[in-house]
């Protein structure tokens, strides 16, 4: 028995590897924001130390029930502060690392939530 279908109607990850991201097939080199609604822009920061409280401020605006962090090549935690503005607006946050956040955005997506992923690609080492 089949239970997800062929192909999603909604934007997803294609793959990933250092330093790079697949959406829809097209390879992105930077960090990005990705919604299941068909948000995709640049999201500027290359590092993880590049993050400040606007980059979350930024995901407060989005309109999405859930944000997914990928917080690059491993798990890390921005600063309880930098999430109030997303906790004003009662949206959810959760955090993982780059790979992670990426297949946990495809299923969440494919199954018609409206989830919003924010991608921290970091330069390949």
């Amino acid at each position: 028995m089949k239970f997800q279908p062929d192909k999603a109607n909604v934007q997803t990850v294609t793959g990933y590897g250092p330093g790079w991201i697949g959406v829809d097939g097209e390879k992105i080199t930077h960090s990005v924001i990705v919604g299941s609604d068909g948000l995709r822009r640049a999201w500027p920061c290359a590092r993880y130390e590049d993050l400040t409280a606007e980059h979350f401020a930024e995901l407060a605006q989005l309109e999405t029930e859930l944000v997914i962090f990928g917080s690059g090549q491993r798990n890390r935690f921005p600063p309880p502060a930098w999430l109030q503005p997303l906790m004003a607006r009662r949206l959810g946050l959760e955090t993982m690392d780059t790979a992670a956040a990426c297949r946990t955005y495809n299923i969440l997506a494919g199954e018609g939530r409206n989830v919003v992923a924010a991608l921290l690609l970091e330069a390949a080492s």
